[in-house]
């Protein structure tokens, strides 16, 4: 599997068939999908028009692609501060992080997970990835509110049902 950069580079290319750079788009949400794989497919594709028959609009996938990236830039910047402020935790002798880091253990997935591919938060995906990544760095519980939509009475183990942000994330609901 290629790297996030090098996929994004063949949705730009535009020497390629728009159907062989939409499927590098999806190919992307392998290596960054903070909804989860399908629902962010999804609001990725409403929200930028993607056509069924993407010969008629393949500009909608450099959008697309765009909104994807911004996100990403956000985790990346924080997962490379957490890793200087873990290497200065290590050399002190601490070899368990004292502040929790949950989404880094997803792997950059899963952020805001969707279970429902089609009921997501409609804001763009780096307001929404920057949201929840301060409400976790302020120490935010997903136990007590949503941490995307700020909805005060979550239904433990479900899905906002405002954003359809599930709490805790993929496999941790809270």
């Amino acid at each position: 599997m290629t790297s996030f950069p090098a996929t994004a580079s063949r949705v730009r290319d535009d020497s390629l068939s728009p159907r062989r750079r939409r499927s590098h788009l999806r190919d992307c949400l392998y290596h960054f999908a903070p909804y989860g794989f399908h629902a962010t497919w999804h609001h990725l594709a409403t929200r930028h028009r993607i056509p069924g028959d993407i010969e008629v609009d393949p500009p909608s996938l450099v959008r697309a692609l765009g909104e994807l990236e911004t996100a990403r830039v956000l985790v990346l910047a924080r997962a490379v501060a957490f890793a200087a402020q873990r290497r200065l935790q290590k050399q002190e002798g601490r070899r368990v992080p004292t502040t929790p880091h949950p989404w880094d253990s997803w792997g950059h997935h899963d952020i805001a997970y969707c279970p429902d591919p089609q009921k997501h938060p409609t804001e763009e995906l780096s307001i929404v990835v920057e949201r929840v990544l301060d409400a976790y760095a302020a120490g935010g519980d997903p136990a007590g509110r949503c941490l995307v939509c700020g909805d005060e009475n979550p239904q433990p183990g479900r899905a906002c049902r405002h954003c359809g942000v599930l709490p805790g994330g993929y496999g941790n609901p809270v």
